[in-house]
């Protein structure tokens, strides 16, 4: 029997015993096999994920932690053998979105909504929401409730999130924003944020060209009011950082810096 079929019986019959939250992203459970303990990941994206399972204290596995691997889109593969003694609370799985390291490419992406309904918001190193690694170069634009958000560049579907419906300025919302991940040929990964309830129009997996419609723009997550928010990121190494980049709109270049 093959090794991925071997796999699949496992947690078909094994109850997981511990989980880890990277929810949206990728799974951890451990599963027993004739007295050993393992430990499986899931990339639950469409796309690369790189994944790092650690050890909350002292904890010898085989290979040791802490413990890197890139897993495929939808791959699930077992990640170390643990002594069969492991706590729930022993282990700890962090996964990042994207090829570690990957560079983007110089492009200039189009403007992802209709061009005469926006206004420019945040820009780069914007003071509200744009201070973090994850979002220090990222462009709001300010559009009405329902505006159709457009692919910049063309890719593949990696993430598409949409049963959010709260909105807010309470930092707490700040992972609950409805969203879609496009990943691109060169690695990068272009994130379109809040967007309204039910309002992702394509699904994991999905090539879209320019200019498709990916959804609907709303206020989910931590958000002041209806607008898209865009960034372009890639993995750089266990983070998720976004890099610069260009976009045109209908005036010239947008002034983003």
């Amino acid at each position: 029997m093959r090794a991925r079929h071997v796999l699949a019986l496992l947690l078909a019959l094994a109850a997981p015993v511990a989980v880890a939250a990277n929810e949206g992203v990728a799974d951890l459970v451990t599963v027993r096999q004739s007295g050993r303990l393992l430990a499986v990941a899931q990339n639950r994206m469409a796309g690369p994920v790189e994944v790092v399972l650690h050890a909350s204290g002292t904890l010898a596995s085989e290979p040791p932690m802490p413990l890197h691997r890139v897993l495929a889109a939808g791959e699930r593969a077992v990640l170390a053998e643990l002594p069969a003694d492991t706590g729930r609370e022993a282990l700890v799985l962090t996964a990042t979105p994207g090829e570690p390291h990957a560079v983007s490419r110089d492009v200039v992406y189009s403007l992802p909504v209709e061009e005469s309904a926006f206004e420019l918001g945040q820009g780069f190193h914007g003071g509200f929401s744009h201070g973090d690694e994850a979002n220090r170069y990222a462009v709001d634009l300010i559009v009405a409730e329902g505006t159709a958000v457009l692919a910049a560049r063309s890719g593949v579907v990696m993430q598409a999130t949409s049963g959010f419906r709260e909105g807010g300025t309470d930092r707490s919302l700040a992972g609950r924003a409805n969203l879609v991940r496009v990943l691109h040929d060169d690695g990068s990964m272009a994130l379109y944020a809040h967007m309204r309830e039910g309002g992702v129009t394509v699904r994991a997996g999905d090539t879209v060209t320019l200019g498709q419609v990916l959804g609907y723009a709303g206020s989910t997550g931590f958000s002041s009011g209806p607008h898209l928010h865009f960034a372009l990121q890639v993995n750089g190494g266990g983070r998720l950082v976004s890099v610069p980049f260009r976009m045109i709109g209908p005036d010239g270049f947008l002034p983003l810096r």
